[in-house]
């Protein structure tokens, strides 16, 4: 498991290159001006630790 930040939960490989991805394609869209609309990419960014932070409750509840 991959730990980004001390708040957020730890990631798989998968969700760590995922999260890689969509950080690059906001910093691209950043380049591009303030006024870019970067919520899509904000709510994928959101679902991917929602599961993850789900996933790490199950696996704390199961042992």
């Amino acid at each position: 498991m991959i730990r980004t930040h001390p708040n957020d939960p730890p990631l798989t490989a998968s969700e760590a290159a995922r999260v890689a991805w969509l950080i690059a394609r906001m910093a691209k869209r950043a380049v591009a001006g303030e006024d870019v609309d970067q919520r899509d990419l904000q709510r994928k960014l959101d679902r991917i630790l929602d599961g993850a932070r789900k996933r790490a409750d199950q696996a704390t509840t199961h042992e």
